[in-house]
């Protein structure tokens, strides 16, 4: 599994988007079969359907609404795409909203008597899954394409602290810090946060001298990355105190920002497993499936991800993301809210005022 995570990374934005699909997917598939029950679909054909509905009705508006500027960049050189895809650019909204309203008045006709309590339990799962778990994942996606290393650090972040959690909790835990999790203890917390709060400054000191991994991807190719790294991924030399036995040290700015990274994967992204864990004790199972054999489903993986894949992105559009408009940018507006003959119209406005 980490020989193949490895390929994708080596692949590209565009495979690891495909990897978290698969992922999204199979997390949907665990957690609709949590709540079924056997008996009482054979007696609703097609409910199960609906519930994929929605969850595909989703994938469209999340993504559509997070790569569209990516989309516009990869066929605005091609004038039959941009005709094909303008429509739907235009009218996401109206095209996610009228999907949606064709899956509810779906779930209204299949309504039967004596499965009323069924089947709005099931709708109601339905959206808290499409809400806790699709979106929440989703936010993975738009990190990637900012770029890898906002992805991929992150994620290593929670592994790690999973990793010296139990090591530190193996060798020193004495102490219980949760009662939804009577393993963990508060020597393997506090031991985990300084293990992963290090490695986040050394990782991104790695990670940001990679351009594909610092790179944005504007648009959905797989071709090589080339980009100016921009000041937070050039290194800065800082002069030591003289009784220091090196001089001077080289620290890429990107490092102060993984500091954070590693005080909430370490503090605040632990809650999301024993958010999980309570949530497997309210249906009184182990695991949420058996995706991955002697690990449980890929839920049981991911519950720590999916907070932190929402915080990444918000952090990194709060404080990180250049507050400038781009030409890109203004291009990606035009696109997507002018039709062809307005296009046309600003294109022989901006000739004469640069002529």
């Amino acid at each position: 599994m980490i020989g193949g995570f490895i390929f994708i990374l080596y692949l590209g934005h565009l495979f690891i988007w495909g990897m978290i699909v698969v992922i999204q997917i199979l997390m949907a598939k665990e957690l609709f079969a949590l709540a079924a029950r056997a008996q009482r679909e054979k007696q609703l054909p097609g409910f199960r359907l609906l519930n994929w509905h929605f969850f595909f009705t989703a994938m469209v508006y999340v993504y559509g609404r997070f790569l569209s500027k990516q989309l516009v960049n990869s066929i605005s050189s091609d004038r039959i795409l941009t005709q094909l895809f303008s429509g739907y650019i235009k009218y996401h909204m109206l095209i996610c909203y009228s999907m949606y309203i064709i899956g509810f008045v779906w779930f209204i006709l299949t309504l039967r008597k004596r499965s009323y309590h069924y089947q709005f339990g099931q709708f109601a799962w339905t959206h808290m899954i499409l809400f806790v778990v699709f979106t929440q994942s989703a936010f993975t996606v738009a990190n990637i394409f900012e770029g890898i290393i906002w992805f991929l650090l992150p994620a290593s972040l929670i592994v790690i602290n999973d990793i010296a959690a139990y090591i530190c909790g193996f060798f020193f835990g004495r102490t219980p810090l949760i009662k939804l999790s009577p393993k963990k203890t508060w020597e393997g917390f506090i031991g985990a946060s300084i293990v992963t709060v290090v490695s986040a400054s050394l990782l991104a000191n790695l990670m940001g001298r990679s351009l594909w991994l610092t790179c944005p991807r504007k648009d959905l190719s797989i071709g090589p990355l080339y980009c100016d790294p921009g000041p937070l991924f050039k290194p800065k030399t800082y002069e030591l105190p003289s009784w220091f036995p090196f001089r001077e040290v080289n620290i890429l700015p990107v490092q102060s920002h993984a500091l954070v990274y590693g005080l909430f994967a370490s503090v605040i992204a632990p809650f999301g497993g024993f958010f999980a864990s309570g949530f497997k004790r309210a249906f009184r199972i182990k695991d949420f499936g058996d995706s991955i054999p002697g690990h449980g489903g890929i839920t049981d993986r991911m519950d720590c991800q999916m907070v932190m894949a929402v915080f990444s992105y918000i952090y990194y559009q709060s404080f990180i993301a250049p507050l400038n408009v781009t030409v890109d940018e203004m291009m990606d507006q035009i696109l997507r809210t002018l039709s062809v003959e307005q296009q046309m119209e600003l294109y022989r406005e901006l000739g004469k005022v640069l002529l």
